[in-house]
């Protein structure tokens, strides 16, 4: 729980991310200029510092933990992250707070995940949407949301981003940047161990690689697209104090 008393005092339906199909550039059009990054971590700018309360107070950050020993964290698997997986959740319906009960709930299940004789749960570590972002589990515990047993799911902190009707894509995505150079900050993560869902091939799934976080893949994989967004995510980063 170290991650959450770490966070806590500072700020505080369908099947999720199982299928994701391009659906075009995130934000304006196809005129929009995507731009690369150096994913070594050099600095995009010269905009000023910003203090890291601040940057979690723009993020703003709500718990709302999955109970230890239900559902999704019914079976506590510690981890070190190395790396930091984004998702989109290609569920057109539901915002944070409702992936959030979802969780909670058990509404989602992996049935290609099994622990003894019981079916698993789909769980990861946040939902973001264009208003908050939600935490469901501690960033020292494996989710389940990237490649069934493999180094997504054991190795990487979990980021859902939504796509609900009316809300406003480029500023979830902006509020997913800064989350996420938080993270890299308090976990020492480079840029470089930033990836799509796409980066983690699943065993016995054809094609392996998901088209996921769709609206960043150029053609169902990474371009230009997911450069832009890692630029975010370097700016950000390189501004933090």
């Amino acid at each position: 729980m170290r991650f959450l008393s770490w966070f806590l005092p500072i700020s505080i339906l369908g099947l999720v991310c199982l299928q994701c199909m391009p659906v075009g550039p995130p934000v304006g059009g196809r005129e929009r200029m995507y731009t690369s990054v150096n994913t070594s971590g050099g600095s995009t700018g010269n905009r000023g510092k910003v203090p890291m309360s601040r940057m979690f107070r723009e993020v703003n950050l709500d718990v709302d933990m999955v109970p230890r020993g239900r559902h999704g964290r019914k079976v506590i698997r510690p981890m070190s992250p190395r790396y930091i997986t984004i998702h989109s959740t290609q569920n057109y319906t539901a915002d944070a707070r409702k992936h959030s009960q979802a969780l909670k709930n058990g509404a989602l299940r992996s049935p290609k995940t099994r622990y003894g004789n019981r079916i698993g749960y789909l769980i990861w570590h946040f939902t973001v949407d264009d208003k908050v972002a939600i935490q469901h589990m501690p960033t020292s515990e494996q989710g389940e949301h990237a490649d069934f047993h493999g180094p997504g799911n054991r190795l990487s902190i979990g980021i859902e981003m939504c796509e609900h009707r009316g809300s406003n894509k480029r500023a979830t995505i902006e509020r997913t940047a800064k989350l996420t150079a938080i993270l890299m900050k308090k976990h020492n993560i480079p840029l470089r161990q930033v990836v799509p869902h796409y980066h983690w091939p699943r065993a016995g799934k054809r094609p392996p690689n998901k088209n996921c976080p769709h609206f960043l893949m150029d053609n169902g994989r990474p371009g230009k697209k997911w450069s832009w967004f890692l630029s975010r995510v370097n700016d950000y980063y390189q501004r933090l104090e």
